[in-house]
């Protein structure tokens, strides 16, 4: 699988796609456990049967067509480089549907996107620290893009782009808008 119109010098240049998997997040772990990953791989998955939320909780991406993937970056930078980056990544999230979509979501910090106080993506970010010195950051982003039906234990305070604007999404230009506005933001932090 390749990603059009990726403007990026290295996020998305590695991308591996499952039909159905775990989780995207573990997998990356998988990878990373077996030195069998590039700087800057992204993992998608069409369906994840066990994804990861925070706090150990799961995160529902049992349809197909919602976004579901987590990226590996290899960093060797200061923490303090990193401060924030969570947020960062949700403001990323919600001017994408701003401005690619006219839908307007909001941040429910550090890392949950919502639409009337109702979740509709979250964000998984883990790093490798040796000190103070991060080796890797591994993000996970789940967003219910089309997503109709929610579970009774969720139903109450999940929701979908789909269900609520009627929009059809398409999760690989969501990734490549993605990638793109984020390694612009990771290169302003390192200084390049």
């Amino acid at each position: 699988m390749q990603l059009q119109k990726l403007k990026t010098s290295f996020i998305g240049k590695t991308i591996i796609y499952y039909e159905k998997i775990d989780s995207t997040q573990n997998e990356i772990w998988r990878k990373i456990h077996n030195k069998t990953i590039r700087n800057g791989t992204v993992v998608i998955a069409n369906i994840q049967t066990s994804g990861k939320g925070t706090h150990g909780r799961v995160w529902h991406t049992d349809d197909g067509g919602n976004v579901a993937f987590s990226f590996f970056i290899e960093l060797n930078c200061n923490i303090n480089i990193l401060n924030g980056i969570t947020i960062e990544i949700a403001k990323i999230i919600v001017d994408i549907f701003n401005d690619k979509y006219g839908i307007k979501l909001s941040i429910k910090e550090p890392n949950d996107i919502v639409f009337k106080g109702k979740k509709l993506g979250g964000i998984l970010t883990e790093t490798v620290l040796k000190g103070q010195i991060v080796k890797y950051l591994v993000v996970g982003i789940g967003i219910n893009t089309n997503k109709q039906i929610f579970t009774k234990d969720i139903k109450n305070i999940a929701t979908s782009i789909k269900k609520e604007f009627n929009i059809e999404i398409n999760a690989q230009e969501f990734i490549v808008e993605f990638c793109n506005r984020f390694e612009e933001e990771l290169l302003r932090r390192m200084g390049n």
